[in-house]
């Protein structure tokens, strides 16, 4: 059959759009042109092969129709689910109208954007989506408001509790400066309060519970008295500054270990600078290790005990041999390492006590450690694993109540004020 004989069936297109015709079959992108159907004329002819490829496309564009009607009716939807929105949210009205930015990136659209009049386009559908956006704002708006008052109530404690803690160190400083004497008796009765834990039962641990006369008589607890009686004088002035009630005794005595563990600090840095109180203050200031306290101040708000300990729990350490040490370290969660750095509690002497720890061959190690770690200017390594094992001990079996020694603050009525 010769291409140039005129099929039998015929496609007239009007000559002026033939440009635009070629331009939609080879990017299929449909411009505003006219095409029609018409019976074979004396006008342009059109083969058959170029025929096929309009009727695909018109038979594309008739599902497309019927796939926007779909699509309609699923964001016609969308709008009434948005429209059961609770009335306790005020939604601000999205803007009617978006900005049309000019680009000139050629779009190829499958199906018109509105191509009847009743036709829903991506303009409603951004619009919905802005009302959606508005009411999600808005409810985070609303939360927020309760989130900075519980902030500001925190923010508040906070500084209640940091407060009252800073005057609290301030009067043991100047108590245990004036008692250097019982710095290591504060230091052990510490200690003994502590070491009643028992892991098994969950009982015991540093709660206070040493301050009642049947555990401080008790024989591992002698020559403690005097310092227990110190505490309790102290406790009497922190009280009568106190706005958050009075402090516990677990509170009391083991910050009172803390400032005494400080004092020993000072005073080796003091000893290094020749007795100087000033040089050796600030050399304390400089290299010491008074940042690392941070987790210890925060286990502010122990609780007291009730009654005494059970018996039995704490060793005698003067008649303790390395091996029955060990193992009391060990049921607490400690082994030779902590032991070693804590030789200072568990005697006056230290150098005596580390004499005797160093006869066992798993201690010698860290013994050695820490005390050439005490002859450096810094005394870095002693310093920081001492602060470390305090405050593991100093919390065993307690849940901290971190609203403790706060107040409530006297609201101000402004409608008296006199302005």
């Amino acid at each position: 059959m010769n291409l140039l004989t005129p099929p039998p069936l015929w496609c007239q297109i009007q000559h002026n759009h033939l440009d635009s015709v070629e331009c939609s079959l080879d990017r299929k992108i449909t411009q505003k042109s006219q095409t029609t159907f018409s019976p074979p004329s004396s006008t342009y002819p059109l083969p058959l092969f170029f025929i096929f490829p309009l009727f695909l496309s018109h038979t594309q564009s008739h599902s497309q129709s019927e796939e926007r009607e779909r699509r309609r009716e699923k964001e016609m939807a969308a709008v009434s689910f948005m429209s059961t929105v609770p009335s306790l949210v005020q939604p601000t009205s999205a803007p009617k109208h978006f900005p049309r930015h000019n680009s000139s990136t050629v779009n190829c659209k499958i199906g018109a954007d509105s191509d009847h009049e009743n036709g829903f386009s991506r303009r409603h559908i951004l619009q919905s989506f802005g009302i959606g956006a508005t009411i999600g704002i808005d409810l985070i708006a609303r939360s927020t408001s309760f989130v900075e008052v519980a902030n500001a109530a925190d923010l508040i404690e906070r500084k209640q509790r940091s407060e009252f803690l800073s005057q609290m160190k301030g009067t043991f400083a100047t108590v245990l400066k004036g008692n250097q004497d019982l710095v290591p008796s504060v230091l052990t009765l510490a200690l003994n309060d502590a070491v009643t834990y028992d892991k098994a039962t969950k009982s015991g641990g540093p709660n206070g519970s040493i301050r009642f006369s049947s555990e401080i008589s008790r024989p591992e607890n002698k020559n403690l008295a005097a310092a227990l009686n110190l505490l309790e004088e102290t406790k009497k002035e922190i009280d009568s500054y106190s706005k958050g009630g009075p402090i516990s005794y677990a509170d009391l005595i083991h910050f009172a270990a803390q400032s005494a563990v400080k004092s020993t600090f000072l005073a080796s840095a003091i000893r290094k600078c020749g007795g100087n109180e000033q040089k050796g203050a600030i050399l304390y200031t400089a290299y010491g290790s008074s940042g690392q306290w941070g987790l210890f101040d925060r286990q502010f708000g122990r609780s007291d005990a009730g009654k005494p300990d059970p018996e039995g729990r704490v060793p005698q350490w003067d008649n303790s041999t390395v091996v029955e040490m060990k193992n009391k370290f060990s049921n607490l969660g400690f082994g030779p390492r902590q032991l070693a750095v804590m030789s200072a509690f568990l005697g006056p002497d230290q150098s005596a006590t580390e004499a005797l720890l160093a006869s066992d061959p798993e201690v010698l190690p860290w013994v050695q450690k820490y005390q050439r770690s005490r002859e450096t200017v810094s005394q870095t390594d002693y310093e920081v694993d001492l602060i470390t094992a305090l405050t593991k001990l100093s919390s065993l079996g307690q849940q901290i109540n971190y609203e403790a020694y706060t107040y409530p603050v006297k609201r101000v009525d402004f409608s008296k004020l006199k302005l």
